[in-house]
């Protein structure tokens, strides 16, 4: 069959439905071509910068979008980072011999960074591990560190047992009896050939540090590590 005879075939086929059969595709298409573009628009409004259509139908667009069709994303870039953040961690551990002694702060992020540097396929754990557990922690808690939502009990223990699983070589073969976690926030300098104005818009001022209360560890936070009414005992990092 010729490319001639194939498009009388075709012709033909679509030719052979009945009226109300042509009716009904037609009305299919354009339904799911109007539907493929209200979703495409209020995809587009949602992650698209703030503007007039969005800031009057905001309410709309979001329970549109949410939860099903959420983006982590953004049309344009967002602002460069101004600050570097780092979690940091000490714990009170109670040795072999029965002292209680408190360790020495360890940078976490610091850790993390260091694995990821040069390494070509770096982990995501390494990479967002940590930092997911401390934004999960912040963004559940006011600044007094008070639980604002009910996920504030989840991401402190979310936090706590990564911190926990991370923290050594100090607390191996020690019961970890309490741990504690800070942030240590620094400024971004601007770069030397910034103008004068640069750095407006960023803290002034060296690094500032978040510290949360102790926390005491009881069993299943370091996991495998403790039996019902003991510390957790860190065999290793």
């Amino acid at each position: 069959m010729d490319a001639h005879e194939q498009g009388a075939a075709g012709h033909a086929g679509v030719g052979a439905l009945s009226w109300p059969a042509r009716i009904t595709v037609a009305v299919a298409l354009g339904g799911v071509t109007v539907t493929a573009l209200v979703h495409l628009a209020m995809v587009f409004l949602h992650v698209a910068p703030g503007n007039t259509v969005s800031d009057r139908h905001g309410g709309t667009i979001d329970g549109y979008v949410y939860p099903e069709f959420e983006q982590n994303w953004k049309l344009f870039a967002p602002n460069p980072l101004q600050q570097n953040i780092a979690v940091q961690a000490r714990a009170e551990v109670m040795g072999p011999d029965g002292g209680v002694s408190v360790t020495r702060w360890t940078n976490l992020t610091a850790r993390d960074a260091e694995a990821v540097r040069h390494n070509p396929v770096p982990s995501h754990v390494h990479q967002n591990e940590l930092r997911r557990a401390w934004d999960f922690f912040t963004g559940s808690h006011d600044d007094e560190n008070r639980p604002n939502g009910l996920r504030g009990a989840l991401s402190e223990e979310y936090l706590r047992r990564i911190v926990l699983s991370r923290i050594g070589p100090e607390t191996v073969g020690t019961e970890v009896l309490r741990v504690q976690v800070r942030s240590a926030t620094t400024p971004v300098a601007p770069p030397a050939w910034a103008p004068e104005d640069g750095t407006a818009g960023r803290e002034d001022g060296g690094t500032v540090h978040r510290e949360l209360p102790w926390w005491p560890v009881g069993p299943g936070d370091v996991p495998g590590s403790a039996r019902p009414g003991q510390a957790a005992v860190v065999s290793g990092t």
